[in-house]
């Protein structure tokens, strides 16, 4: 393995590592910390549908914990608690 290998691999370990301990991630960051691409993290952001800032009006940013929150609002259920959820509801005589 030549040194710009090695240089190389030791760069994409530190960026990861950066990416998972910094509090505030850049757009390419907050990319790759959600695994989507930064075309698709535009278009959540210019539809307001994800948290940002953009404290310059043009740089925008991204809190790592708000970025976990919103990855996390949209759970599916699993089969076993929609099926545990119906018979709560049946047993309530389909009253909600």
């Amino acid at each position: 393995m030549s040194n710009e290998e090695i240089r190389d691999i030791a760069d994409l370990i530190t960026a990861n590592v950066m990416c998972c301990t910094k509090e505030i991630l850049t757009s390419e960051e907050a990319a790759r910390y959600m695994g989507i691409s930064k075309s698709h993290l535009y278009k959540l952001t210019m539809r307001q549908e994800i948290p940002h800032y953009k404290p310059t009006g043009k740089m925008v940013y991204f809190r790592r914990d708000e970025l976990e929150q919103w990855l996390q609002q949209h759970r599916i259920n699993t089969v076993e608690e929609a099926q545990h959820k119906a018979e709560l509801h049946c047993r309530k005589g389909g009253v909600l």
